[in-house]
């Protein structure tokens, strides 16, 4: 089943780019049927660019064979995420210092071997010019709104940014802009932007890159940070016309938060029952909305619990109706930042187990 699902999608994805038309609707709908037929597939960040101890040099040269999920499991991730941080101020690096080139070309590399991607955007400060954390002013998103005083700056960016998506030659992407919005870490986040001006921002994102750039090839997520009410998660959602999917991350955290903690979900031993609940409201609305539902970010840093994996996140994905699962990212530069195993860690074991479950899909 595995092998039939990535089958199907390429020669539809073949028929797609003869013939026009919507080009994100077919990767619409193999997610829809994954979703349908109880299958989960499994993302990991910047997967094909770096890892544990590696990454790509010569990224004009290099065929993005490697992958420490595939050294562990013998398969690449389903879906690989990228961020497209930097993007707004034409550097040629992310803000984890990803070239875009090298990013291009793993996008196309990898929805050839029949996968799929998905971007988030962690754009600068606009106002101030910090990073995307910097919430020391407030009103941000009404500085680039329009008639605002940054309005005009922020639609180079957004231009900018049209330019790359637009390069990626109509390949069909899976695109989650102002993620974790109902935390406080981020500039378009609850410290620095009301709901309305939320709703604002990813509703100009989205009529910029739709409407005036005529980008067919997006699936818009919306993903705010997993901990938030059902009311707060509805209070910012932009409306069912802009969105495909519906999405949250949730992140485990082994210890207790640090002074410069950026997320306010630490869990201890309670994170598997605040998943279930989670994934059971993304299930309620995607079922009354008709959308796709997935958990867009997760993971436990290090892995320092050997049975992570099958015995934490698959029982809570396994009833639910998520479409697909995306861990974070293995730098090659910070050792015990990673959220995937790599070749040689200790406790690899339990994540191939997952990747044989039934309901768990990578690119075999």
């Amino acid at each position: 089943m595995k092998v039939s699902i990535i089958t199907v999608f390429a020669a539809i994805m073949a028929v797609i780019s003869c013939s026009g038309g919507n080009r994100a609707q077919a990767l619409l709908e193999r997610l829809r049927s994954a979703s349908q037929e109880g299958k989960i597939l499994y993302g990991h960040q910047d997967d094909l660019v770096y890892g544990h101890s590696w990454k790509v040099e010569d990224w004009q040269n290099d065929t993005l064979g490697r992958s420490d999920v595939r050294d562990v499991c013998g398969a690449f991730p389903a879906v690989v995420g990228f961020d497209l941080g930097g993007i707004e101020l034409g550097d040629s690096c992310n803000l984890d210092a990803v070239p875009f080139g090298l990013m291009r070309k793993a996008v196309l590399t990898h929805v050839e071997r029949g996968g799929i991607v998905t971007f988030s955007w962690h754009p600068r400060n606009p106002v101030t010019g910090g990073d995307s954390w910097d919430t020391s002013t407030p009103g941000i998103p009404a500085a680039i709104l329009p008639g605002g005083a940054e309005h005009a700056t922020f639609m180079t960016w957004l231009e900018r940014l049209g330019d790359f998506l637009a390069g990626l030659d109509g390949t069909p992407v899976v695109f989650r802009p102002w993620h974790e919005n109902l935390g406080g870490w981020f500039w378009w986040g609850t410290k620095c932007c009301t709901a309305d001006e939320y709703k604002a921002l990813f509703v100009m994102t989205y009529d910029y890159l739709v409407g005036e750039r005529r980008l067919d090839n997006l699936l818009w997520c919306y993903s705010p940070n997993g901990d938030a009410s059902p009311e707060a998660f509805m209070g910012t959602y932009p409306g069912d016309e802009y969105i495909d999917i519906v999405g949250a991350d949730m992140y485990e955290y082994a210890g207790a938060p640090d002074e410069d903690a950026d997320r306010d979900n630490f869990s201890g031993s309670g994170f598997k029952e605040r998943l279930d609940t989670l994934l059971a409201f993304l299930r309620q609305v995607s079922d009354e909305r008709g959308k796709v539902a997935a958990l867009t970010e997760t993971g436990l840093e290090a892995l320092p619990n050997p049975t992570w994996w099958t015995e934490t996140l698959y029982p809570a994905l396994e009833s639910s109706n998520v479409a697909y699962v995306l861990t974070w990212r293995n730098a090659h530069d910070r050792p015990s930042h990673f959220y995937a195993p790599w070749a040689g860690f200790e406790h690899s074991a339990d994540f191939v187990k997952f990747t044989e479950f039934e309901k768990i899909v990578v690119l075999k």
